[in-house]
């Protein structure tokens, strides 16, 4: 781990070594499948930061977690969107048959329960991951299917991604290592169809994100980057959707999908 660490660390510029902290902090999760105190002291010491200042980072995001996981982070979205189309029943059901609640691990050390607030796939809803692989359009049934696989020692396919791996796995890739698995675990297939549909729109109606150069080096703190000439970076998306009460073409053209 000392040696992974250091090849982290040496992905920064020199005087930014603190900014390795969130792999750092993925790659402790990968050797005891949680953020313990001996993994916040581990990073405190080899960026020569404070552990309240690690303490900080690692309990701000949910996914470092600070008492031991299962094999298999079952993640159900019961925000609204998913909540309403059967992600509150799919919870439900599972927290019954597995016996435990939000965060909670079961007996045998394998599954731990969670339910999410938001996965960014409202247009998959209802969905739940494993691992941080999606898994959509659940129903109670389907979510139960699942589980029972994952008990039995099988690993589904995710709808979308690669084929899983446990969360130990997972957190090495996190930390920015390579699959050791190699390609054939790579997912096969093209995009969902809801997310093309909204590609097809947004090509359509010529909506685009300011552009980005990603070969742009980062500069020092004293120094910013020479703004691009304006005529050379695309129009913001906001710059071609209309506003207020005007028409809204994209409307019309979902309506026309539909039909």
């Amino acid at each position: 781990m000392h040696e992974r660490a250091r090849q982290i660390i040496a992905r920064y510029p020199e005087g930014r070594s603190r900014s390795a902290l969130l792999p750092l902090l993925h790659l402790v999760q990968s050797e005891q499948g949680y953020v313990s105190p001996e993994g916040i002291a581990f990073c405190a010491e080899i960026l020569g930061i404070t552990k309240a200042q690690v303490g900080a980072v690692a309990t701000f995001y949910t996914m470092y977690k600070r008492k031991p996981t299962g094999d298999w982070l079952v993640s159900v979205c019961t925000n609204t969107m998913c909540g309403v189309l059967g992600g509150d029943k799919a919870y439900e059901t599972l927290r019954d048959y597995l016996g435990v609640d939000h965060d909670e691990t079961t007996a045998d050390g394998k599954i731990t329960l969670e339910h999410a607030e938001c996965l960014a796939a409202c247009d998959y809803a209802p969905v739940m991951t494993v691992n941080y692989e999606f898994f959509d359009q659940i129903t109670e049934d389907s979510a139960l299917t699942l589980v029972k696989q994952l008990q039995n020692g099988e690993r589904p396919q995710p709808t979308r991604g690669t084929r899983l791996c446990t969360l130990k796995e997972m957190a090495v890739q996190l930390a920015g290592f390579a699959d050791d698995r190699g390609d054939d675990v790579i997912a096969d297939g093209p995009a969902g169809e809801p997310t093309l549909a909204g590609n097809r729109l947004a090509e359509r109606f010529s909506i685009a994100v300011p552009g980005f150069d990603p070969e742009t080096p980062i500069g020092k703190k004293d120094e910013a980057p020479a703004p691009k000439p304006a005529e050379t970076m695309p129009k913001a998306a906001s710059d071609a959707k209309p506003a207020g009460d005007s028409p809204m073409p994209q409307k019309d053209a979902v309506k026309e999908a539909k039909a």
